[in-house]
């Protein structure tokens, strides 16, 4: 109580170079550099690891839509990757953190403009991508923690209940109240898409 470990060490024992460069973050808001994708992919990753960033890329569910692009990956972002909608910038911030192939992964809500069918398959993706590693997910939507080995909720800052998903279902609280919100919100989505997929003559809307 009241020390965080790492591998059996306290934190405070670790040299914040040493800590830093275990550690992949990925806030909600990414920053991309005006530069390739392939360079904004692999910065910071390991020098004789040239492959990391197209990797991390399929891992991040990014590599189908860079393999679009007229350059692919020597396609030039603008600045801050303006030319990117927000769930690439985000996957594109996802893949080079996990191009490092950090012992620890830290997520801050970092799946929030994707949708939900390739937040699906991203983390699909990283429970074998992040097998003996650490990750800690920070989300409001329950379907990116569901299969966290411990969950911790927050209501205003004060931690209400913890536990496993099975768990706190069957507690019926704070959890169980937002899973089934969550639930009811993506049944009304998935009506309206098949009703605008089902009107003749309107354009299909597709989300990359």
């Amino acid at each position: 109580e009241g020390e965080i470990l790492i591998d059996g060490v306290p934190l405070r024992n670790l040299s914040l170079m040493t800590l830093s460069s275990e550690i992949g973050y990925v806030p909600q808001e990414s920053f991309l550099f005006s530069d390739t994708i392939d360079s904004n992919l692999s910065y910071g990753a390991l020098p004789n690891d040239p492959s990391a960033g197209r990797w991390a890329a399929s891992i991040a569910q990014l590599a189908p839509t860079i393999e679009q692009f007229p350059g692919r990956y020597d396609t030039m972002l603008g600045e801050r990757g303006i030319n990117l909608s927000g769930g690439q910038k985000q996957r594109a911030a996802l893949a080079r953190a996990l191009a490092r192939r950090p012992s620890i992964v830290l997520l801050d809500d970092a799946l929030s403009a994707v949708d939900t069918h390739t937040e699906w398959e991203i983390l699909h993706s990283l429970r074998t991508a992040l097998a003996g590693r650490t990750a800690l997910i920070a989300s409001h939507r329950i379907s990116a923690i569901r299969d966290a080995s411990w969950i911790v909720v927050l209501d205003e800052g004060r931690v209400v209940e913890q536990g496993r998903h099975e768990d706190l279902i069957g507690a019926n609280g704070r959890y169980w109240t937002l899973l089934n919100r969550q639930q009811l919100e993506e049944a009304i989505e998935e009506a309206d898409d098949e009703a605008v997929d089902s009107e003749p003559g309107d354009p299909v809307a597709t989300n990359q």
